[in-house]
């Protein structure tokens, strides 16, 4: 098991494993936010490829909200894990999807910043992420990208799980991860500074790629 110092020492690595995307006019690497970012901002600089965020929230059981039973995306993209979600209630699932709406909103205001909606029209699409646990958020971040005109979408991560893996192989066109440990435990676990990523440091990211 390899242990990260940080997500940009993460970044450096899995960029190495991208080398065959540097260089290309249609690739467009694409942060998750917020924890997905740094991790972009490393690979895009490797590649000489744009940066930009997608925004998708992950829905968290209400009694245990690190375990998600689906995620949401912009565009109206709901994702759902149905053998987690049957188990909640409607009322209960209503309440989750509504805050998470609230703060996708929120963030999607804050991260575009006046700038366009994104437009993947005909792009190859990386799209970036910090680890792979369940694979909720990176399956509607694939969906989204399709839906927004991407011609192909990549996942890259620098580790995953082997479940979220194998969901999301038939999704994306190609998903790259630096490690797979058969024993997974959280992402966290993978580095040694994991701290949460803030607004501010999404939108230092942006700023200095543009």
């Amino acid at each position: 098991m390899t242990t990260y110092r940080d997500r940009a020492e993460a970044g450096r690595q899995l960029a190495e494993r991208l080398t065959d995307l540097a260089g290309r006019p249609d690739v467009i690497v694409l942060g998750l936010v917020r924890g997905g970012v740094p991790v972009a901002r490393v690979i895009a600089d490797r590649l000489g490829a744009p940066l930009d965020v997608l925004v998708v929230r992950k829905l968290g059981v209400p009694w245990a909200p690190e375990v998600a039973y689906g995620a949401l995306g912009p565009g109206g993209v709901q994702i759902l894990n149905e053998m987690v979600a049957g188990r909640i209630s409607e009322n209960d699932r209503a309440q989750v999807r509504r805050r998470e709406q609230a703060e996708l909103e929120r963030r999607e205001q804050r991260y575009r910043g006046g700038r366009p909606p994104l437009d993947l029209t005909g792009r190859t699409a990386v799209v970036v992420d910090d680890g792979l646990a369940t694979g909720a958020t990176a399956r509607a971040a694939v969906q989204v990208a399709r839906h927004l005109g991407a011609a192909r979408v990549l996942v890259a991560v620098p580790v995953g799980s082997e479940q979220a893996y194998e969901m999301l192989a038939p999704e994306a066109d190609t998903v790259v991860s630096c490690q797979l440990p058969p024993d997974f435990a959280a992402v966290g676990a993978y580095y040694e500074d994991f701290h949460e990523v803030t607004d501010d440091e999404v939108t230092q990211a942006l700023t200095a790629a543009a």
